[in-house]
């Protein structure tokens, strides 16, 4: 079928309902260009999905993590101006280690800004827009029927880890469509909640961890033997009181970014001339058609060029650091003034990229890359 990003998004998180075993709960305020997924997933009342347009941004998102505390699979979709209202509400969702979506369909801004335009500029905001340490991962799709598997795993990363997820989408790709195959749902990969087992009843805490991947364990309120009490005040790690001791909280914030640093992710794929390039070229998100096309188009001049996109932001793919330093030239190309190069910067030791940088709330023109990655292979 032909489907928009936004769309195939409202379907991944259907999906990820399906697998779960769960219902599907969309806490949601109207913005362009996020609106689509909120109306489509309005639709679908007889697969179990809840939909309620809120009166505001912020209850649209406090909304989702009540639906997500009792026991739903629970998003929330916004853009970017909708992200800068919802960040209190997410860092109570971090915090409490609430398992909550929150879908990002980037516009350009600041403010109101470009509603109907398209820009990657809400990168560091869905990184570290929030008060306090508050790691959470970030996903990144990459093309209009990508938004379905990205949706997907941003579910189950969700539920898994019991941890708030930012999937970062844009207008381009929200609004773009493509040819999709219709997946078969047996052939997904399963997601299994991290639920309270039997043996904690009347023993359960909220912040009993998997000493594997440091998640919670998630129960139901309303469950006999696992009554507990969860809030935007730190808790002690054992028993879930209120703790303002000072060894507790940093034992707890260490363990809230252990945990997310922890998630595994594929490692970044490089395409092209991957084992001489002259140039490495680097994306995230819904650029890599364009990418993709310049690197073709240089190869075809006769260049040595690759391109590493990325769709998982946080945590990095492990083998992100062997990527980058690989190359003797590379270049990160985004819409904005340079936020993924920043992070990865930052993240990457000795690690100094070019940049091309474009924020016109349109997408790049191929041929404007393809004369300024030949400009950098000359330099």
């Amino acid at each position: 079928m032909d489907i928009t990003g936004n769309k195939a998004t409202a379907y991944g998180l259907i999906a990820a309902a399906e697998k779960a075993g769960l219902e599907l709960y969309l806490g949601s305020y109207p913005i362009t260009p996020a609106t689509d997924i909120l109306h489509e997933l309005a639709k679908h009342k007889s697969l179990g999905v809840k939909t309620v347009q809120c009166e505001d941004e912020i209850a649209g998102c406090a909304s989702a993590i009540g639906a997500a505390f009792a026991g739903a699979l629970a998003a929330t979709s916004t853009s970017g101006p909708g992200i800068c209202l919802k960040s209190e509400a997410i860092n109570l969702a971090v915090i409490d280690e609430i398992p909550l979506v929150i879908i990002d369909v980037q516009r350009g801004g600041p403010s109101t800004g470009l509603p109907t335009k398209s820009e990657q500029t809400d990168l560091l905001q869905a990184l570290y827009g929030r008060n306090g340490e508050s790691p959470m991962p970030v996903i990144a799709a990459v093309s209009p029927t990508d938004c379905f598997a990205a949706a997907y795993t941003a579910c189950k990363i969700a539920l898994e880890y019991l941890t708030p997820v930012i999937l970062l989408t844009d207008g381009f790709l929200g609004n773009g469509s493509a040819a999709w195959r219709l997946p078969d749902i047996n052939a997904l990969p399963p997601i299994q909640p991290h639920f309270a087992t039997e043996a904690m009843k009347h023993h359960y805490t909220p912040y009993l961890r998997d000493p594997d991947t440091l998640a919670r364990y998630w129960a139901i309120p309303g469950s006999e033997g696992y009554e507990h009490i969860l809030g935007g005040l730190e808790k002690d790690g054992e028993t879930g009181a209120i703790s303002t001791d000072p060894n507790n909280h940093d034992n707890m914030v260490h363990l809230r970014a252990a945990k997310v640093a922890g998630i595994k992710v594929p490692d970044v794929e490089v395409l092209g001339d991957k084992e001489q390039a002259d140039l490495l070229i680097v994306g995230f998100g819904s650029t890599f058609g364009h990418l993709y096309s310049a690197m073709q188009q240089l190869r075809k001049a006769g260049k040595k060029i690759a391109l590493a996109q990325f769709k998982y932001i946080n945590p990095l793919p492990a083998n992100t650091e062997r990527v980058l330093k690989k190359y003797k030239k590379v270049v990160v190309a985004e819409q904005n003034l340079g936020q993924f190069a920043f992070y990865l910067r930052g993240k990457i030791n000795l690690f100094a990229p070019y940049q091309y940088n474009e924020i016109k709330g349109q997408p790049f023109v191929v041929e404007e890359l393809v004369q300024a990655f030949t400009k950098i292979l000359t330099q």
